[in-house]
C-alpha cells in the first residue's frame, strides 16, 4: 500500500504520482490521506490501481476516471466521476449533485444519498445509490442504468433518450417523456447483476422500471407543450 499525503505534498503532486501508473505498474494500491474536502482528487486516472481516499472530497473527484478503482472513505462533493469513461467509484457516505455528469462507462456506487441531477446526461455509466436521489436525476440520460433503492426527486429522467432506472421506493414526479415501463425478465436479470455488482442486497422484484416515452425524439407540435 502507497500512502500519499494530500496535506504535506500537496494536490498536484498527489495526482501526478497517480497518473504515472501505467497498466503494467506493480503499485496497484494507494491511499491519499488528510483530503479535508479538496477538489479534484485522483482525477483522470488511467492504470487498473485502487486508490482509497480517507475522508471526504470536494469537487469533481475522480472526474474522467479510465480502468481505475476509487473508493471514498466519507461524502463526495459536487461532479464527482464527472465523465467517467470506466472502472468503479465507491462513496461510503452521501454524494452531492450531478454526480457521474455525462458518464460514458463504468460503475458508480453511492452507500448513503445522492442529490440533484444525479447522473444527468449520462451516456453509458452505471450508477447505483442505496438511498434516495434528488431532483432532475438522470435529466437528459441518453444511456446505462440508473438504480434507486430509496426515493426520487421531482423530475426523473426528464427528456432521457434511452436510459433505464430502476427505484424501489416513490417517485415524486416523471420529466417530460419519462414514463413507467413494464419490468421484463431481462430487466430482473440486469438489475440483479448491478446490484450484486454493487454490494447491495436489495430484492430486484421490488423495483420499478422508467424511461423514455420517445415522444420527443423529433418535434412534434402536439408534443409541444412538453417541451
Amino acid at each position: 500500500m502507497q500512502t500519499l499525503d494530500l496535506q504535506e505534498i500537496g494536490l498536484r503532486q498527489v495526482n501526478a504520482q497517480l497518473h504515472a501508473q501505467s497498466e503494467t505498474t506493480n503499485q496497484t494500491a494507494w491511499e491519499i490521506v488528510n483530503p479535508k474536502g479538496a477538489h479534484a482528487i485522483a482525477c483522470g486516472l488511467n492504470a487498473p490501481i485502487e486508490v482509497t481516499v480517507k475522508g471526504s472530497t470536494g469537487y469533481y473527484c475522480a472526474g474522467m476516471n479510465q480502468q481505475a478503482t476509487v473508493n471514498i472513505d466519507g461524502s463526495a462533493g459536487p461532479g464527482t466521476g464527472e465523465n467517467i469513461m470506466s472502472g468503479k467509484i465507491v462513496i461510503e457516505g452521501d454524494a452531492s449533485q450531478y454526480l457521474g455528469a455525462t458518464g460514458h462507462g463504468g460503475l458508480i456506487v453511492v452507500k448513503g444519498n445522492a442529490s440533484s441531477r444525479c447522473g444527468i446526461s449520462m451516456k453509458g455509466v452505471n450508477i447505483v445509490v442505496q438511498g434516495n436521489i434528488g431532483h432532475m436525476s438522470a435529466f437528459m440520460g441518453q444511456s446505462g442504468n440508473l438504480v434507486v433503492c430509496g426515493d426520487a426527486g421531482d423530475a426523473l429522467g426528464d427528456s432521457c433518450y434511452e436510459a433505464r432506472f430502476f427505484v424501489r421506493g416513490s417517485v415524486k414526479s416523471l420529466g417530460a417523456d419519462c414514463i413507467k415501463k413494464e419490468m421484463r425478465p431481462e430487466h430482473l436479470e440486469l438489475l440483479k447483476s448491478l446490484l450484486d455488482e454493487a454490494g447491495i442486497d436489495a430484492d430486484p422484484s421490488e423495483f420499478t422500471r422508467y424511461g423514455s416515452a420517445r415522444n420527443l425524439y423529433n418535434f412534434d407540435v402536439d408534443n409541444a407543450a412538453a417541451y
